[in-house]
């Protein structure tokens, strides 16, 4: 019974500690607040380029991880051996499953640059550009561009 409390404690522990690896938004990146919607502003699309994502991750990747190597570290050894055998693999666990998730996030985007009517520059970051071309017309309304 000790064991068990013992491993639900390092996993609990584990996991806090892997939570704290996950990666907030980019700085480069422009985000509007849903709650304020951004009037329509008109311009010509200056340039298209295609970035990859960030790669950020929640966290949900390294608890997973960590969940799962501890589950496999504790069929390793017995006693103390099985005790810190759990520990390793629960940050072993964590920093792959933190790892491939930050994979799985990494997309290909489109940074497009709208030269607006007031002279002014507008950079917005978005999942596809598909009929959008540098000269096109163009609206930027809550941080996503439309042809116009």
């Amino acid at each position: 019974m000790k064991t068990n409390a013992t491993l639900a404690a390092l996993m609990l522990a584990a996991t806090a500690i892997l939570s704290g690896c996950a990666t907030g938004p980019s700085q480069s990146q422009q985000y509007y607040p849903a709650n304020q919607p951004e009037s329509a502003m008109y311009g010509t699309v200056d340039s298209i380029q295609i970035v990859q994502g960030g790669g950020q991750t929640s966290g949900a990747g390294a608890v997973v991880g960590g969940i799962a190597g501890a589950l496999l570290g504790n069929t390793i050894g017995s006693g103390g051996g099985r005790t810190a055998a759990t520990v390793a693999g629960a940050v072993a666990g964590g920093v792959v499953g933190n790892q491939v998730e930050g994979r799985r996030q990494q997309a290909q985007a489109y940074q497009i640059s709208v030269r607006l009517d007031n002279g002014e520059y507008r950079t917005v970051v978005q999942d596809n550009a598909n009929d959008l071309r540098p000269g096109n017309r163009v609206r930027v309304v809550d941080g996503r561009v439309y042809r116009y």
